[in-house]
């Protein structure tokens, strides 16, 4: 049996690794409304619908089930769960909601520069209950001015997914943590007749949200550099970290499937948990859908090094995908603060949140086991207490920044540039987007 790990045994931890990043309390199904009325005390009288707007389209189906539950405890509370996700943009969807009249009353926002974009439009939730478990890494992306206006989600991370029982067929008996380990991994890999990366570089998503920010997070001050790129005194050109990262990404479409711009997620995780491939760069989102096609598969979590350097190149990259915010200029704002606070302190909620949800919370009142969270998420944690983390990065960009990054990514894996052309471009996208 796995050792169990209650997050609340290591909170101390985390306060210590706040700093580093910039990725739901009591247990009672009864949750309090604003009124202070609880869940089996709502009066009848008229419905109000909320609506709900969010991108994580790997819960969609928990989400409809946990729907069905609240609208039993609040039946004078409609829930409308709309979800835009996967290879959509979830951003230009939101604004076109907005400019139609059509807004949220809850809807995804990653923080940082996203929660400056939406400033005007948030509902200040510092005094929401589940403010005060809140672990302090999860709380910075949507805190300004020491005021909070997201609940995060929870904690996620990525790098290498790896297949542990297709690298001991191939003689791998230390796992990969340099960039020279990784390579002669895949090598042997593909001596052994198996296809090393399992590569869904369709995915804009996948190279240019999430992958480039470890170029990002390895800078030596990533917050000055992200500074110096807005004012124009950094460059990504002849910068030594994307040097190794069009390196790295080099590398994996060389010991890849074929057609990998063509290769979309689904196909992806299919390939992977079918056994096609060994590795994919992927996170604790992708473990529901891996044990979907093959339950209790064998496998863990590699970094993406960049370097021959272990101290530097294994680590994992940790951040809040997602928060959830409250609209302020909806009518229901008061219903949708109740419906956050059900998700987070309620047990059906909580249960969902781990086990369903397959999440690392974000909040030291839910407590997760490594059973609840599967093999990726207990891989992720342990690098999250080894203090073995890099910040997810990709929150900081200009707005559309990761969608340009993602096409010209692609172009690169294409052969239609070189590194240098690679960068170049990359620098050119940053500059046309940045205020």
């Amino acid at each position: 049996m796995k050792k169990k790990n209650k997050l609340t045994v290591v909170l101390s931890v985390l306060m210590s690794m706040s700093l580093l990043l910039a990725a739901c309390g009591g247990g009672n199904n009864a949750a309090k409304n604003e009124s202070g009325n609880t869940a089996g005390s709502a009066n009848k009288g008229e419905i109000k619908t909320v609506k709900i707007f969010q991108f994580k389209t790997e819960i969609v189906e928990g989400l409809n089930e946990l729907k069905v539950e609240f609208e039993k405890e609040y039946p004078n509370i409609k829930l409308d769960i709309q979800t835009v996700g996967g290879g959509a943009d979830y951003g230009a969807s939101l604004k076109t909601k907005f400019a139609s009249g059509d807004a949220p009353d809850i809807f995804s926002n990653g923080g940082y520069s996203e929660m400056e974009m939406w400033q005007d439009k948030l509902e200040d939730l510092s005094d929401q209950p589940w403010v005060k478990d809140l672990i302090p890494l999860a709380a910075q992306p949507m805190t300004k001015d020491g005021k909070i206006y997201g609940m995060p989600m929870n904690l996620e991370g990525f790098g290498y997914i790896y297949n542990k029982d297709l690298f001991a067929k191939a003689g791998i008996t230390e796992t990969p943590k340099t960039y020279s380990e990784l390579e002669a991994a895949a090598k042997k890999l593909k001596d052994a007749g198996i296809t090393p990366f399992a590569n869904a570089y369709q995915e804009w998503w996948l190279i240019g949200n999430q992958g480039i920010s470890v170029a990002f997070a390895q800078q030596p001050n990533v917050d000055e550099f992200i500074k110096g790129l807005n004012e124009g005194t950094a460059t990504m050109v002849g910068n030594e970290k994307f040097d190794n990262w069009a390196k790295l990404m080099k590398l994996t479409v060389d010991y890849g499937n074929k057609n990998p711009l063509t290769t979309d997620y689904n196909t992806q995780v299919t390939m992977f948990a079918n056994g096609e491939a060994a590795m994919m760069q992927e996170g604790n989102w992708a473990q529901t859908m891996i044990d979907g096609i093959t339950p209790n598969m064998n496998i863990g979590v590699l970094p993406m090094p960049l370097s021959d350097d272990p101290a530097e190149s294994d680590k994992l990259t940790i951040g809040i995908p997602a928060n959830l915010v409250v609209n302020k200029d909806s009518a229901v704002k008061e219903e949708a603060k109740t419906f956050l606070n059900w998700l987070v302190t309620s047990d059906i909620g909580k249960e969902y949140i781990v086990k369903k949800f397959k999440f690392i919370p974000a909040l030291s009142s839910i407590e997760a086991t490594s059973e609840d969270m599967g093999a990726i998420g207990t891989e992720l944690w342990n690098y999250i207490q080894a203090d073995k983390i890099y910040a997810l990065q990709s929150s900081k960009f200009p707005d559309g920044v990761a969608q340009e990054f993602g096409s010209v990514i692609q172009q690169y894996i294409a052969g239609k540039s070189d590194v240098k052309g690679w960068e170049e471009n990359m620098q050119a996208a940053w500059d046309k987007l940045k205020k």
